[in-house]
């Protein structure tokens, strides 16, 4: 299987989430072995930062990158959106330091890179295979993997709200479709925590264009759940999209209780501080059959690029 790119460079703007100011983002294709790099337009110039988990600087209620002297907040959405779609190589380039929030889901950015087209590179796509199963637990969270061919999550959620309880979804993107059954799921938050988030100068841009929220009894939007189970479906997206900075697609089985941007970013630090014991870089095998790359949706049901 060849490494993908985008067709052309594409653009949206909308708001930060936590910040609460302006945004605009472009995406630009990228040459074969380039990786996912994002880069922070600056009075000063352009400042490059690579996916990497060793980037992420701080995880409350959100990834974010940084060198040290500049930072990129919000990443994960976008993250999931690339590797739902199976695109290895591209700029992000925004005009402030967080991704656009856009609706609170990845759908924006899926529908942005199939407007910008796919295109088949020349090298193979490569990914990381796991050789053995490996748990990892912090603070009664909880990340077991096993190996497997394609990416599977498996993930359980526990919220004290009569809307939430216990939720166990699992997705595979191997045989499930990454637009239709994942993609669309929002981030949330609980309106009594509203107040408290933006004390702390956190959740400036929320509102109900751009996350589920939740009162005492409901939800407060008045467009409802997409999905019944939208919550637990969300953070399989952020899991995705966390795992998505390691430097190369990591296959296998995850079983995933109660994480959070934290916890995955202190799971992918820990399989590349023991990579020689877990991980097995390899290249993905061509399939006998290529499906056309001009497929608007390219994530079918039985359809992986990984």
């Amino acid at each position: 299987m060849r490494q993908r790119t985008i067709g052309k460079a594409v653009s949206c703007s909308g708001v930060g989430l936590h910040r609460g100011g302006k945004v605009t983002m472009t995406i630009y294709p990228a040459p074969e072995n380039t990786g996912i790099v994002f880069v922070l337009k600056t009075g000063q110039g352009r400042r490059f930062i690579q996916a990497d988990p060793y980037k992420v600087h701080e995880t409350t209620l959100a990834t974010c990158l940084g060198d040290g002297e500049c930072s990129i907040g919000t990443v994960e959405h976008v993250l999931a959106a690339l590797m739902g779609t199976g695109v290895d190589n591209i700029h992000i380039e925004v005009d402030s330091n967080e991704i656009p929030i856009m609706d609170g889901s990845a759908a924006s950015f899926v529908y942005l890179l199939q407007q910008a087209g796919y295109v088949r590179q020349q090298a193979k796509k490569r990914v990381y295979r796991l050789k053995q199963p490996v748990e990892f637990s912090s603070d009664g969270k909880r990340v077991v993997a096993t190996p497997g061919t394609g990416l599977k999550v498996s993930y359980t959620i526990e919220y004290d709200h009569p809307l939430i309880g216990r939720q166990e979804f699992s997705f595979s993107l191997q045989d499930q479709s990454f637009v239709e059954d994942l993609c669309k799921a929002r981030t949330f938050a609980f309106l009594n925590d509203v107040e408290v988030m933006r004390a702390n100068g956190l959740a400036l841009g929320g509102s109900l264009d751009n996350a589920l929220v939740l009162d005492g009894s409901g939800v407060v939007n008045t467009d409802g759940l997409r999905y019944a189970d939208e919550p637990v479906r969300h953070k399989i997206l952020d899991f995705i999209g966390d795992l998505g900075l390691m430097p190369f697609p990591v296959t296998g089985h995850f079983h995933v209780y109660c994480s959070g941007h934290a916890m995955n970013n202190k799971f992918c630090r820990y399989l590349l501080a023991h990579e020689r014991k877990y991980l097995e870089c390899c290249e993905v095998a061509e399939r006998v059959q290529e499906k056309r790359e001009a497929a608007i949706v390219p994530q079918a049901a039985g359809e992986s690029f990984l």
